[in-house]
C-alpha cells in the first residue's frame, strides 16, 4: 500500500507528491539542512566521491529538487548534469540557485516524471538520486527506467533514509515522529509534508529489500553503505 502525503485527498501518489513539493519549495532548502543538522551535505559529498573513479561526463540527477546533488556533482567536473523533477516549484527555486552560482550552463533542470524519462536508451554516464526513490509511485518501474537510460557498465547511486538499529533507533524514531513534524509545521506552509516523511521512511523497503529491487530492475554489483548509525544508506550498482 502506498503512503501518500495527503491521506484525505483523492489523486495518485505522484500527483500528491508534486503538490506537496510545490507547497514546501519556498522553505525546502532551509528546512532540509536545518532539520538534518547539515549532515545531509556530508552524505551527498561522500556519494559523489564514489562517482569520481568513473569520471562521468553526463550525469542524470533524478528527483533533483532544488539541485543540491547536481551542484555537489560539480566537484568531479562532469561536462553536464541534467536534473529531473516533477515539481516545477522546486525547479524554479533550483534555477534561481544555479543562476546565483553561475551554473546554468553546467546544470540543466527538466520537469519530467522519473518513471517516464524523456531520454534515449543508454544515454547517461551515471545516474544519482538523493532522498527521492521513496516518492516513486511504482518503485520497480522507476528503477527500470533509470536502468534504461544508463549506459552499460555505468554507475547508479541512491542516497535514501533507512532504519537505524540499537539505542540510536529510539532517538531517531522520537525525532522523526514528534520533533520533525512540529518543526516542519512551524516553518513550512504544508502541515502534512513533514509527517509524510517519517511515514514514507517507515514504509520504504530499505537495506536488502531495496537491493533486491535494484537487482530486479537489472542492476549488478549492488552494494550498500550505511551512514550516521544507519539513518541514511548509500546504495550503488552498475547497469
Amino acid at each position: 500500500m502506498h503512503v501518500k502525503p495527503y491521506s484525505q485527498k483523492t489523486g495518485t501518489k505522484k500527483d500528491q507528491v508534486r503538490e506537496m513539493f510545490d507547497n514546501i519549495s519556498p522553505t525546502y532548502d532551509f528546512l532540509n539542512h536545518f532539520l538534518s543538522l547539515g549532515i545531509d551535505k556530508r552524505w551527498r559529498k561522500k556519494a559523489i566521491e564514489r562517482l569520481a573513479k568513473g569520471k562521468p561526463s553526463l550525469i542524470l540527477d533524478i528527483a533533483t529538487g532544488t539541485g543540491d546533488f547536481a551542484i555537489e556533482a560539480q566537484s568531479i567536473s562532469p561536462e553536464k548534469v541534467i536534473g529531473v523533477d516533477i515539481s516545477e516549484g522546486m525547479l524554479r527555486r533550483g534555477r534561481v540557485k544555479l543562476r546565483k552560482k553561475g551554473l546554468l550552463e553546467k546544470i540543466e533542470m527538466v520537469c519530467a516524471d522519473s518513471e517516464n524519462l524523456p531520454f534515449n536508451d543508454n544515454y547517461f554516464d551515471a545516474a544519482i538520486v538523493a532522498f527521492g526513490v521513496r516518492n516513486f509511485e511504482n518503485l520497480l518501474k522507476g528503477l527500470r527506467e533509470v536502468n534504461r537510460v544508463l549506459k552499460p557498465g555505468k554507475d547508479f547511486l541512491v542516497l535514501e533514509f533507512s532504519k537505524p538499529s540499537g539505542l540510536f533507533k529510539l532517538m531517531f524514531n522520537f525525532y522523526f515522529k514528534w520533533v520533525l513534524p512540529i518543526l516542519g509545521r512551524i516553518f513550512s506552509r504544508d502541515t502534512r509534508a513533514y509527517s509524510y516523511l517519517p511515514e514514507s521512511v517507515k514504509q520504504f523497503p530499505d537495506g536488502k529489500d531495496f537491493m533486491d529491487y535494484m537487482a530486479r530492475a537489472g542492476f549488478q554489483q549492488i552494494k550498500a553503505q550505511r551512514f550516521t548509525f544507519g539513518v541514511c544508506t548509500l546504495y550503488s550498482g552498475k547497469k
